[in-house]
């Protein structure tokens, strides 16, 4: 059984994508640290790297050459400075140099060193191979980025799988049903359940610790987000509009942080066109900040990463002044543990689903999340994921140009109004009602998945990514 963590379905990175930035990014610090392991790192003559599929077909619209440079380069996306991203790539462009690992100068050129091959591997859409000169002899390694920035190696036949402590949860949880028998067996909360599996691997004081790090950053993202202006990179020349909205909805406020932002939107005037337009925003600023290189929070995706936030700030600002971190604790348990059934289920990568299974995924989390916090009943909490998941199936992953800007932004926004809604209804569904189980909604998503043709999961070959081009934009 795969037993997953919160902390790796929430994990703090640099944008475009989880899957063509982030996991490229540690597929290049992973094959750094295998060839250390193997004593071959000082000996490198060269390296090239070559990108298959989906990675290759949509990857200089997702940045994966700058997130591979960065990779190798040695720089934490978790951490580096945002400002000085683009000063690393211009500097190894100029003087076709990479430091390896910080450590080790070599020979690189990336418009003939970074090689993107259209082919497709057949272990997954988002392939990448590591190849260096040591000795005079070629070695390669082969990674996949799976979605979320999960990256893995495919197992050799009869190769010996060492046991992880991921594998020995209390409570070990694949599917919705699970989680509910132990909910009731403990006759607890779900954000409890995953709180206690976290706690086997963790301290509270480290949940704590690294929840409220992935709640701050969120909010430092909006707020970043909102205050910022002009167009997007890329060449699609689209112009932010969180900034804008912004504006209109709170003028004459002062605040000078993050949190005093906050506070400020508590004041505003509450109706059904503003809590929309706040939603809207918050989920658009995500996004800019995403797809401008910035710093955000994979909710399960990168592409996906507006729609937790925002309807956690909704939660935040209009439904409970009084909230304080273990309200965001709880939210944030519960969104993690929900989108962990999704990926042992069915998928989280664009290239395997579609947008069902990023934008539909970060729905049925937040949906899930904000149904507890209402005082939805762990059935209901399931109900919230079902009936967000339910109202994506089938949505294609088509990025004009290969950017995740069209339609990828809009969708976040409309993925938290779905999540609120979802959960409104799932507040008014008794439970023995129900016709369509958390399960059977995850079950015919994969299946949906696997029928979906090629062109329109993350490949620009289909959908809005021919029907309109870079030069009509």
């Amino acid at each position: 059984m795969e037993c997953i963590s919160v902390f790796d379905m929430l994990k703090i990175g640099i944008g475009p994508s989880s899957s063509h930035t982030l996991g490229p990014w540690r597929a290049a610090e992973r094959w750094i640290k295998e060839l250390k392991e193997k004593n071959r790192f000082d000996t490198i003559e060269n390296i090239t790297v070559d990108l298959y599929g989906s990675l290759s077909l949509t990857g200089k619209g997702h940045a994966t050459d700058y997130a591979i440079m960065l990779g190798l380069s040695g720089a934490d996306p978790e951490y580096i400075p945002t400002e000085s991203i683009q000063s690393i790539i211009d500097n190894i462009n100029h003087t076709k140099t990479l430091n390896l690992n910080n450590e080790k100068p070599i020979a690189f050129d990336p418009k003939t060193q970074i090689i993107f091959n259209k082919t497709f591997l057949p272990f997954h859409a988002n392939a990448l191979t590591f190849r260096a000169t040591i000795n005079g002899k070629n070695k390669k390694s082969t990674f996949y980025s799976i979605g979320g920035g999960f990256v893995v190696k495919k197992k050799r036949k009869n190769a010996k799988i060492k046991e992880s402590i991921f594998n020995t949860f209390p409570y070990p949880i694949t599917l919705g049903t699970e989680l509910l028998d132990y909910c009731k067996k403990l006759d607890v909360s779900i954000s409890d359940v995953v709180l206690e599996n976290e706690k086997y691997i963790r301290t509270e004081k480290q949940i704590d610790f690294e929840l409220s790090r992935i709640w701050n950053t969120m909010l430092e993202c909006m707020y970043i987000g909102c205050h910022t202006n002009g167009n997007l990179p890329g060449g699609l020349n689209v112009k932010r509009r969180a900034h804008d909205i912004h504006e209109k909805l709170l003028s004459n406020h002062l605040y000078s942080n993050p949190q005093e932002w906050l506070e400020a939107i508590r004041k505003t005037e509450v109706n059904f066109r503003a809590i929309l337009k706040w939603v809207s925003c918050f989920a658009l600023s995500v996004n800019e900040v995403n797809a401008s290189f910035g710093r955000v929070v994979t909710a399960p995706t990168n592409g996906s990463a507006g729609v937790i936030p925002a309807v956690l700030m909704y939660y935040l600002v209009n439904e409970n002044h009084e909230a304080d971190f273990s309200h965001i604790k709880k939210f944030l348990l519960v969104a993690g543990e929900i989108g962990s059934i999704f990926k042992k289920g069915a998928t989280i990568s664009a290239a395997m689903g579609g947008c069902q299974a990023e934008i539909g995924v970060s729905s049925a989390m937040a949906a899930a999340a904000l149904c507890e916090l209402m005082g939805g009943t762990p059935e209901q909490v399931l109900i919230g994921a079902e009936i967000a998941m339910e109202h994506h199936l089938g949505l294609t992953c088509d990025p004009i140009g290969g950017l995740v800007q069209i339609p990828c932004i809009e969708r976040n926004a409309m993925g938290a109004i779905k999540a609120i809604n979802a959960a409104e209804l799932a507040l008014e569904t008794n439970p023995k009602d129900i016709k369509v189980p958390l399960d059977k909604v995850v079950n015919t998503m994969w299946e949906t998945a696997k029928d979906m043709n090629s062109k329109y999961k993350e490949t620009s070959e289909g959908g809005l990514a021919i029907g309109v081009n870079m030069t009509d934009c």
